[in-house]
């Protein structure tokens, strides 16, 4: 896994190309991150470089977090991300990793929650069918049956059935990076990403 940075989703807009193509993008506030702790194979068994990103008041972390952070002289972080790396030499703890990590036109993978809608039925959650919506109709938006009666005598786990909708981990992989503001730590990404405005994400670049 490469280094990758951490940051929030601003919004989408659309910019025009020459030809008269508007393209749909995503602006994403990145960091600045601070390096909090490096991994080695002879400390942890394995290289990594943990950073942190969105300073918070300190009664928004537990004791253990805290003591964490405070430890390396940094101030408390609400979001700890890990990544593997080969080599670690490069980095120190308390780095600030900023939008000069990535390039213009390279790919990336965007890591975030899924916009969450509740509870949903069938239809809305996998788009089933509805059922006949005259009025001797008793099956209008139900999901039928979900199973065989006597052989197995049970339903089967994995049925699809109404439940909670979104809300989920969901990466869109391989989005273009179009622009890069280095004053406001700006990156302007090809496409839409998970999640509302605010939504956390993980920004990773493309193998």
């Amino acid at each position: 896994m490469s280094i990758g940075l951490i940051g929030n989703k601003v919004g989408m807009t659309q910019v025009f190309y020459k030809e008269g193509l508007a393209v749909p993008v995503t602006v994403i506030r990145i960091g600045p991150c601070l390096v909090t702790k490096i991994k080695t194979t002879r400390t942890d068994g394995y290289n990594a470089i943990q950073i942190g990103y969105g300073q918070v008041p300190i009664r928004k972390l537990t004791k253990g977090q805290l003591g964490h952070l405070k430890k390396v002289g940094l101030p408390p972080l609400k979001y700890l991300t890990e990544y593997s790396l080969k080599d670690v030499n490069q980095f120190h703890v308390g780095q600030i990793l900023t939008t000069n990590n990535f390039n213009l036109g390279q790919l990336v993978n965007i890591s975030g929650l899924s916009i969450g809608k509740g509870f949903s039925g069938t239809c809305k959650r996998y788009n089933f069918k509805r059922g006949p919506m005259s009025h001797g109709s008793k099956s209008h938006r139900a999901p039928g049956s979900i199973g065989p009666g006597t052989t197995p005598g049970r339903v089967f786990p994995g049925k699809k059935m109404p439940g909670q909708l979104g809300n989920k981990k969901v990466t869109i992989l391989k989005l273009k990076i179009l622009g890069i503001d280095e004053e406001e730590n700006l990156l302007v990404v090809k496409g839409s990403v998970p999640g509302k405005p605010g939504n956390f994400l993980n920004i990773i670049p493309s193998n």
